[in-house]
């Protein structure tokens, strides 16, 4: 027994006692594994003693060609140089004695320098694809980061690069999982070249703080961080938002973060995270108001495009002390080349088409829209521009019951019918076509809670054209088409496509016009749906993108386009021309803007029906005219108005 405990001992002593050897190769393994500067510092090391030592000995053995004289230490150096990087130069030696040292030398530099010459090579190829990765540091100030990668990219930089048109180098920094030279090509090929904007694409996850640094996001202008609508989109989003808020800013003013959010669960979290420096666009809920609302009014959806892009007017903010003292409906009037809108009062509360005769107080901003903001400027008018007895007032028309069709499925739908409920007339209805199952959908009085309009569902192909004959469209005040996310953005317009093509066709034929809306995914297949002649395009995509690029621009903007798509309060509306001013006669727009007025409303623009299907003219729609301009207005034409109902 004792003779076996000693053995294992023996054994286990014989285990851990490590040779020289071993020490050894332990050593050359470590070296191996720290990568090609090791060993190519390692190696060019060797190669220099290997050429030391031969030189030395070549010059103190007195080897040297045949009929030559001894050669000196630098002679010596150079010529073992020359034959261990070319082993051509011993062709030319004479003397065997002197063929054979520099033949050894060669076979030296075969081994020794020739592989470091390989492992330079090696190196500086994984270097170049390292680089064309995306994974090294990006040295900017000042410039803009995108956190993502979506469809909204496209509409989102070219916004930007219009946005900042007037600077002379702006830098988009683009940091997502998508490879580095896939992005810069879709980019290119998609937006081709973009005068005065740098585009730098790197590699990485956007929510880990490594990768963040590569990207130097603590010395960003603005941060727009693109959402998915995956399940698991806002849990990543908060995770983003954490590695930001721990990288400490590098810039004396804090974070300016842009982020979409997917759900209104998330808004309580991201306020503890990054407090007041975040803001936030709830992407499901706005895009829903948007479908509600452009199902409604034909054009409001080109009157949102027009608002958020830079290529025409924009909204500003614009302090104003001759002003101060005055109403608000006389600041209404004091603009020729600019349109007020609102109020932002000194706590930064906005009040869109506040009443008419709210004094303007000190601290306060006037929200205008404008060309530009050196557009803005004061204009004396007198009464005598407005054409009183062209205004007219009308009654306002009692609300009807509307009925709607909303055709095909996404996770928006029940949030449209919830939103709808808060503008439709009592006695509304809504049917839903899917292709989903009925016992899988549930559109329970409990579980929308409606109170003035009642749902039903019916299961059946959007694209069939038998089942859109059978649902007897002349019924119908509104159609709603919905794009299916699950399916590429391509697959899904095309559906969207094939669907509008059967809607129209068959409203032709019965002499039924009705309102169309539909959801395209890609802004590309925007003329492709202008063949079907639908009312309005939700480009639900391009619509946050462009919402993006405004408040990345202007912080302050997020309060008023919130506002602006909130059912309480004052929202854009498109109604008869013939209830404001006469349409027999020419005016200019100070008397529509009068005429608004007197109503307790707004008027920033007008709709010409004529052109409703021309994409050159903006499908009619005409933001910000000069208040002096005549306009000969048609029936079926419509002002532009912020107003209550």
């Amino acid at each position: 027994m004792q003779k076996t405990i000693f053995s294992r001992k023996k054994k286990s002593h014989r285990l851990h006692y490590a040779t020289l050897t071993d020490r050894l190769r332990y050593k050359f393994d470590n070296f191996m594994s720290r990568g090609a500067v090791a060993l190519v510092s390692g190696l060019a090391l060797i190669s220099l003693a290997f050429i030391l030592l031969m030189g030395v000995l070549v010059s103190l053995s007195g080897v040297a060609p045949e009929g030559s004289d001894r050669l000196s230490l630098p002679e010596a150096l150079w010529g073992v140089l020359m034959r261990t990087l070319d082993s051509g130069t011993v062709g030319g030696d004479t003397g065997w004695f002197f063929r054979l040292t520099m033949l050894f030398v060669t076979f030296g530099g075969i081994f020794v320098v020739s592989t470091l010459i390989g492992l330079l090579s090696s190196g500086i190829d994984a270097k170049l694809e390292d680089l064309r990765k995306g994974r090294s540091r990006v040295i900017e100030t000042d410039h803009i980061v995108i956190l993502g990668w979506s469809l909204q990219v496209f509409t989102l930089i070219s916004e930007l690069a219009l946005a900042n048109a007037n600077r002379s180098d702006t830098c988009i920094v683009i940091l997502s999982e998508e490879e580095k030279a896939q992005m810069e090509t879709t980019l290119a090929d998609t937006l081709g070249k973009l005068p005065r904007i740098r585009l730098v694409c790197r590699t990485g996850s956007p929510s880990s703080m490594a990768d963040l640094g590569i990207v130097n996001i603590q010395a960003a202008r603005s941060i727009i961080i693109l959402n998915t609508a995956s399940d698991r989109a806002d849990t990543q989003l908060v995770k983003t938002l954490l590695a930001i808020t721990n990288i400490p800013r590098s810039l004396p003013q804090p974070y300016h973060i842009v982020a979409q959010v997917q759900t209104s669960k998330t808004l309580d979290v991201i306020k503890l995270v990054g407090q007041n420096n975040i803001e936030t666009l709830l992407t499901h809920d706005l895009v829903s108001r948007i479908v509600v609302q452009t199902c409604r009014q034909s054009g409001l959806s080109v009157v949102y495009m027009e608002l958020l892009n830079f290529s025409g007017n924009e909204i500003y903010f614009k302090a104003e002390p001759a002003l101060r003292g005055k109403t608000y409906g006389q600041a209404l009037l004091s603009y020729n080349n600019s349109t007020v809108m609102g109020i932002q009062q000194a706590d930064g509360t906005i009040q869109l088409n506040p009443p008419s005769e709210t004094l303007l107080q000190a601290g306060e901003q006037l929200i205008l829209i404008s060309e530009d903001d050196d557009t803005i400027h004061l204009t004396h008018h007198s009464d005598t521009q407005i054409d009183r007895q062209a205004i007219r007032t009308a009654e306002p028309i009692p609300a009807k019951a509307e009925h709607t069709l909303i055709l095909g499925w996404n996770d928006r739908v029940f949030n449209i019918i919830q939103q709808l409920d808060q503008y439709v007339a009592p006695g509304s209805t809504v049917k839903v076509l899917a292709e989903f199952p009925a016992a899988e959908v549930d559109f329970s009085e409990a579980t929308l809670k409606l109170q003035r309009q009642t749902v039903n569902y019916q299961q059946g192909d959007p694209t069939d054209r038998e089942v859109l004959e059978s649902l007897n469209l002349t019924q119908y005040d509104h159609a709603v088409v919905l794009c299916n996310p699950e399916l590429e953005a391509d697959h899904a317009d095309a559906q969207t496509l094939v669907t509008l093509l059967h809607l129209r066709d068959i409203s032709d034929r019965h002499h039924h016009n009705f309102q169309v809306v539909t959801e395209i995914l890609d802004v590309r297949n925007q003329a492709l749906a202008q063949v079907a002649r639908p009312d309005d395009f939700v480009i639900s995509e391009q619509i946050i993108s462009l919402m993006l690029a405004q408040v990345s621009e202007q912080k302050n903007i997020n309060a008023v386009l919130t506002n602006l798509f909130n059912p309480e309060g004052s929202e854009i509306y498109l109604k008869a021309v013939d209830s404001y001013v006469a349409i027999d006669r020419p005016v200019n727009f100070y008397t529509v803007v009068e005429a608004a007025r007197q109503k307790g409303e707004s008027a920033i623009g007008y709709r010409r029906k004529a052109d409703a299907n021309n994409m050159g003219r903006s499908y009619g729609v005409v933001i910000n005219p000069p208040k002096d301009q005549m306009i000969e207005f048609k029936p079926q034409d419509a002002i532009i108005l912020l107003a209550e109902t």
